[in-house]
């Protein structure tokens, strides 16, 4: 059976749409299954921060890694075969043919960030596989996580008297977004780069740049 487990700080989103129509009447039917965590639950302090400023300045906040990693480990056993995604407007575009994949393995796990991004260190060290609904971007992961599961669950057999193709999105040119990085400066063994922590301004923008052309080069030299 598909099996879906949602990390969000908004848990009360799920299963919104994907509770009503054909994917609701599969969720009743025990064709696929649906659970939201709450990422908060670990979050750090009396208040339970998820967030913290971004590493060498700049606007927003940046989701923890620790608080992050703790929500995963504790939802997921080590065994467990899932591909670990993370919806984000610079990860590799959700396609047709990458629902059909999903769909005819054993469910997905999805992390809807918030704020600004999420730290670059969690991503690494959890094998989270970032993935785009298209070139824009969104408050959170939810909507786009909704998506994705929606995309999946309809190519479960069963779901539909008939099976059907969609076109997938596809960005317009541009580059896609550097790595963040947020307080611990070390975690697990992995440090902030240097020159975020530089406090030369043109040092970390010169690293901001060269970063950002080094992942759209990797991932979408398309668009490179």
């Amino acid at each position: 059976m598909f099996a879906a487990t949602i990390l969000t700080l908004f848990p009360e989103m799920f299963p919104g749409p994907l509770g009503l129509s054909l994917a609701g009447d599969a969720l009743a039917r025990g064709l696929w299954s649906l659970e939201a965590r709450d990422i908060r639950e670990h979050g750090i302090g009396r208040h339970r921060a998820v967030d913290d400023t971004p590493a060498g300045g700049g606007p927003g906040m940046v989701m923890r890694a620790d608080v992050l990693a703790a929500s995963l480990d504790a939802a997921l056993a080590l065994s467990d075969p899932r591909p670990r995604l993370m919806m984000s407007p610079r990860g590799l575009p959700l396609t047709q043919a990458r629902a059909r994949e999903w769909a005819a393995g054993p469910g997905l796990v999805v992390v809807c960030p918030r704020f600004e991004g999420v730290d670059e260190r969690v991503i690494e060290a959890r094998g989270l596989i970032e993935i785009s609904i298209g070139d824009y971007v969104l408050s959170g992961g939810e909507i786009a996580a909704l998506a994705v599961l929606d995309a999946c669950v309809r190519l479960i057999p069963g779901v539909m008297g008939k099976r059907e193709s969609g076109e997938s999105e596809s960005f317009e040119a541009g580059l896609l977004e550097y790595p963040h990085y947020t307080r611990p400066r070390q975690w697990e063994g992995r440090a902030i780069p240097d020159a975020l922590l530089s406090g030369d301004h043109g040092r970390i923008e010169k690293w901001r740049r060269e970063e950002a052309l080094r992942i759209t080069r990797e991932r979408r030299p398309d668009l490179a």
